[in-house]
C-alpha cells in the first residue's frame, strides 16, 4: 500500500466578508498538494457578531495546537484576535490576504453612501473599521496585498495608494509583521491566485516571503 506524503503542518483558512468556507477549497486543495494538512473554517461573515465567530477561531487553534492560519480580508482580523487569546507556542504562522489591519475606508464608504449600508456589511463593522490595532505578540505574521484594481472599493472611496479594488495597500501595513508583499492581484482574486498561494506557501514553511517572485514595486509585476 503507498504511503500517504507527510504532512508539513497545519493550516486553518478563513474565509472574508460576504464568502463562506468554500469561497477558500481552492487554496486548501493546493495547500493539500505541497504537504500541507488544509482545511476551510467558516463564520456567518454577515449575520454573526465578531465575539462568536473570534471564539470559533480560537477554539479551533486550541483543538490543534501549532496550526498555522491563512486568512482572507476579515479573516485575518479574526485570527488575529483569535491569536490574543492563546499563548504563542499554540499557534503557528499568520498569513493575511489582502486584510486591512489598519481599518477599511472602503467599508466607511459603504456606511457613508447606502442608508442600509451598516447593515450589509453585518455586525462585523467596528472591526472592519478599527482594523487590528497592534498585532498578537510572539506570532509571526506575514501579508499579502494585492495592486490590481478591480472593484467596488475604488468607487466608494478615494485611495491614496495602490489598491486591490477593495484594500489599500497602505491598510495592509501594521508595525510588527514579520514580512509583507505586495502581488499583483486584485482583493477576490487574490484567494484564486498561484502567485499568493506560493508566498503563502513560502511564509508558512519559513517565515519569510520569497520577494522578486510576482512581487509588485511601484505598481508594475516585476516578475
Amino acid at each position: 500500500m503507498r504511503k500517504q506524503r507527510p504532512s508539513e503542518g497545519r493550516v486553518i483558512l478563513l474565509h472574508g466578508l460576504w464568502m463562506h468556507a468554500p469561497a477558500m477549497r481552492w487554496f486548501a486543495t493546493r495547500l493539500k498538494s505541497r504537504g500541507f494538512d488544509a482545511s476551510a473554517l467558516g463564520y456567518y461573515s454577515v449575520l454573526e457578531d465578531s465575539e462568536r465567530a473570534v471564539t470559533r477561531v480560537a477554539d479551533a487553534l486550541c483543538k490543534s495546537p501549532g496550526s498555522h492560519v491563512v486568512a482572507h480580508s476579515l479573516g485575518g482580523l479574526m485570527a488575529l484576535e483569535a491569536a490574543r487569546r492563546l499563548v504563542p507556542d499554540e499557534i503557528g504562522r499568520i498569513v493575511c490576504l489582502g486584510t486591512p489591519l489598519a481599518g477599511s475606508s472602503a467599508a466607511d464608504g459603504v456606511i457613508q453612501r447606502f442608508p442600509a449600508g451598516r447593515h450589509l456589511l453585518g455586525q462585523h463593522v467596528p472591526m472592519l473599521l478599527a482594523g487590528a490595532g497592534s498585532l498578537p505578540g510572539g506570532v509571526e505574521i506575514g501579508v499579502v496585498a494585492g495592486s490590481r484594481r478591480r472593484g467596488l472599493g475604488g468607487m466608494l472611496t478615494h485611495f491614496s495608494d495602490d489598491h486591490d479594488g477593495t484594500v489599500a495597500v497602505s491598510e495592509t501595513r501594521l508595525d510588527g509583521l514579520a514580512d509583507h508583499i505586495v502581488l499583483p492581484a486584485s482583493h477576490s482574486g487574490l484567494i484564486f491566485s498561484d502567485a499568493a498561494l506560493e508566498q503563502s506557501v513560502a511564509f508558512l514553511r519559513s517565515g519569510r516571503f520569497d520577494h522578486g517572485v510576482g512581487e509588485t514595486v511601484a505598481g508594475a509585476s516585476i516578475a
